[in-house]
């Protein structure tokens, strides 16, 4: 009988993993660890399927489970998980790339139109002591979307459905993405571009939609912001690694961006000192008023989205550890 270990947290009962599970396996939960060394060796010896949502998993935490077979990535994400150690062992490592995906669209459209629709600005100036005029404000970030190009980096299932969003919203939409097979524009009626370099120009909204990766890490710097046109807007629901953040500051402070919505930073949870722009944004510099909205990596949650891990998560699982495995991640990027 196989053993599957959570090591983050509980979920009650959970009766829905034990109803996909069934009673082949046996489910093991840990509720008082904050990362994998806290948990002892006599619980991990069994473990064959490791469930993990937030924690990091290392050759030597590997090393602490010599039956370990699988390892379930519960999110899209796998950039904290050492593949090369998992495949040297011979641990098949998947994630649950099918949840959460209208959330984080939905919610990179929202931070792209409250902020091209001056819906932060409008609210901060009506909070302000004393209030704003109740009137319009004339804006370098309020634009009508049907002049507005809508660039999107990386067109996996999140970025189809934000194209698709940004699509029936009238935005003029252009993607980049190497790896999308040809024809996939015409598919979709939209844009491609074959450079990332090609894409920029025409990105009046810039949103990125790609995993860490070697590739990624730190993509778009200094020179991609300046590239993109005055009065531009960046949003990234994927990962803070893909951004220099402190070149994001500059670009919004010397006016060229004007404005940006971040679910994600290079570090998570952030440490002090805090990058300059969330230091900024916290102190309510009143340059950054309603040009910047921070959200904390939460793109993906609602409570369906938060099953959808759970019930998706644990069928992942039960398919590695059988003779069906299916979302397995290759231990390196092509």
């Amino acid at each position: 009988m196989p053993t599957i270990l959570y090591p983050e947290a509980t979920y009650g009962d959970a009766p829905e993993e034990r109803g996909i599970f069934g009673a082949g396996h046996e489910l093991r939960f840990v509720s008082d660890a904050t990362a994998l060394a806290d948990i002892p060796d006599s619980v991990l010896a069994d473990v064959e399927g490791l469930m993990i949502f937030r924690f990091w998993v290392s050759a030597a935490d590997m090393a602490r489970m010599p039956k370990l077979r699988a390892i379930v990535r519960m999110g899209v994400g796998y950039d904290r998980l050492d593949r090369a150690a998992a495949a040297e062992r011979g641990v098949l490592i998947c994630n649950v790339p099918d949840y959460g995906t209208t959330e984080v669209a939905d919610h990179a459209m929202a931070l792209a139109l409250s902020l091209r629709r001056g819906i932060l600005l409008h609210h901060d100036r009506q909070r302000a002591t004393p209030p704003g005029d109740w009137s319009s404000i004339v804006s370098p970030l309020l634009r009508r979307a049907s002049v507005q190009g809508f660039g999107i980096v990386g067109l996996g299932r999140i970025g189809t459905a934000v194209a698709l969003r940004a699509k029936a919203f009238g935005f003029r939409v252009m993607f980049y993405d190497p790896y999308r097979p040809n024809g996939t524009e015409l598919a979709l009626g939209i844009q491609r571009a074959p450079t990332l370099d090609a894409l920029l120009p025409h990105a009046d909204v810039l949103s990125m939609h790609l995993p860490h990766t070697p590739e990624s890490a730190g993509m778009i710097g200094v020179t991609q912001f300046a590239a993109m046109p005055e009065n531009s807007v960046f949003v990234d629901t994927a990962r803070g690694t893909n951004m220099d953040i402190d070149a994001l500051y500059d670009a919004l402070h010397t006016g060229h961006l004007a404005g940006a919505g971040l679910d994600v930073l290079p570090i998570e949870p952030p440490v002090e000192p805090s990058p300059r722009l969330l230091a900024a944004y916290r102190a309510r510099e009143p340059w950054l008023e309603g040009r910047l909205v921070v959200t904390p990596h939460s793109a993906y949650w609602t409570p369906e989205a938060n099953m959808d891990i759970r019930t998706h998560g644990a069928a992942t699982m039960v398919a590695a550890l059988g003779n069906r495995p299916q979302n397995v991640i290759p231990p390196t990027d092509y």
